[in-house]
């Protein structure tokens, strides 16, 4: 069951935060080493230490000798890489505005207070002022492949249908797919999740809550909005309860309960509040309302179904960008002039660099 949810929109921020920046006006920092220099913009050593120790922070051990040094090889790489583009940026006039920032940046802080998100912040390692810097160089770098890259290809009608007919047992079903989402509420404290509006304490309070959450969608308000506000799965809440497709076979593996709700439901309708049991305790230890989002009954789909056509667009659209995008980076390094002084480094230590 595929989930997506606010920790996974958190983390991938982080990830672009590793993978997707390198120090905006770091040339103008003083001390520490450099490690490289793109058309003579230095990255320092302790710019590649910021993101090495954001990537190890959560490690159970962290990396030593070899590993430690591949991992900083791939870190320096991918930062020279950004700043190739970043300069690329800077002629196309793309640099990402103040505006665009500040609304990424409340996007992802959503719902978290400042002082949770600060607190998240601090435990990864990574100030706010260098996380907004990164917000920065991540926008600007989509900007560019936006303009360069991704608005360029073009999949036609016949590209569909030729991509169809080679893979047309791709879009056989051999049984349905429900679409599900939910709202789940805990009645003992979880500090992993992100969403502590009226957390549940107790099983009282969380029956209490649950009804209250129930009581509101019987009153019309929105489901994917009341799983952001209230939803203390941290698996799911931030994406508006999404728990993605799932096989019908994929339902055994729940709890009887979800699974005859589930079962009951119609496209578009919720169940009643579910009680989640552990069969060991016989406790309850949650409660969840679900929602059918969508059902896909098993059997052939047609070429003539637009979702399908926009599914194989998307899937060869994504391929082809993919591929340009590998190209684009390999043409923009040619023009750009990069010393790798670490790289030398480890060569000349015969990769023992630490």
């Amino acid at each position: 069951m595929r989930k997506n949810s606010f920790l996974a929109q958190f983390a991938a921020a982080f990830s672009a935060a590793v993978l997707l920046a390198a120090l905006s006006g770091c040339n103008t920092k003083t001390g520490g080493d450099v490690m490289a220099t793109v058309d003579g913009r230095k990255i320092l050593k302790s710019d590649v230490d910021s993101y090495y120790e954001n990537q190890v922070a959560s490690a159970q051990q962290r990396p030593t000798g070899e590993q430690a040094t591949a991992l900083r090889l791939n870190i320096l790489h991918q930062l020279i890489e950004d700043e190739i583009v970043m300069r690329r940026a800077e002629k196309l006039g793309l640099l990402a505005t103040d505006e665009e920032v500040d609304r990424k940046y409340n996007e992802i802080k959503s719902p978290a207070s400042e002082e949770e998100f600060e607190k998240r912040l601090k435990e990864k390692k990574i100030s706010l002022a260098d996380f907004k810097r990164d917000i920065r160089r991540s926008i600007t770098l989509e900007k560019v492949m936006n303009k360069e890259v991704s608005s360029k290809i073009n999949v036609t009608d016949q590209d569909i249908t030729d991509y169809y007919n080679a893979h047309k047992g791709e879009f056989n079903l051999i049984e349905p797919q429900y679409h599900l989402a939910q709202i789940m509420v805990t009645p003992a404290p979880n500090p992993q999740a992100h969403n502590q509006n009226d957390k549940a304490q107790n099983e009282a309070e969380a029956r209490k809550k649950v009804q209250m959450i129930a009581n509101r969608l019987d009153s019309g308000d929105d489901f994917a909005t009341l799983a952001m506000k209230y939803s203390e799965d941290p698996e799911t809440s931030g994406n508006g309860g999404d728990l993605g497709t799932v096989p019908e076979s994929g339902l055994k593996g729940t709890d009887p309960a979800t699974r005859d709700a589930v079962m009951k439901l119609k496209p578009g309708q919720y169940s009643a509040i579910v009680s989640v049991v552990n069969p060991a305790t016989k406790q309850a230890f949650g409660f969840r309302i679900v929602k059918l989002v969508s059902k896909e009954p098993a059997g052939q789909r047609e070429l003539s179904d637009p979702r399908v056509q926009q599914a194989i667009r998307s899937q060869l659209h994504d391929r082809r960008e993919q591929l340009l995008k590998a190209a684009y980076y390999e043409v923009l390094r040619d023009t750009a002039k990069v010393e790798n002084f670490y790289a030398k480094k480890v060569l000349d230590s015969n990769g023992m660099e630490r």
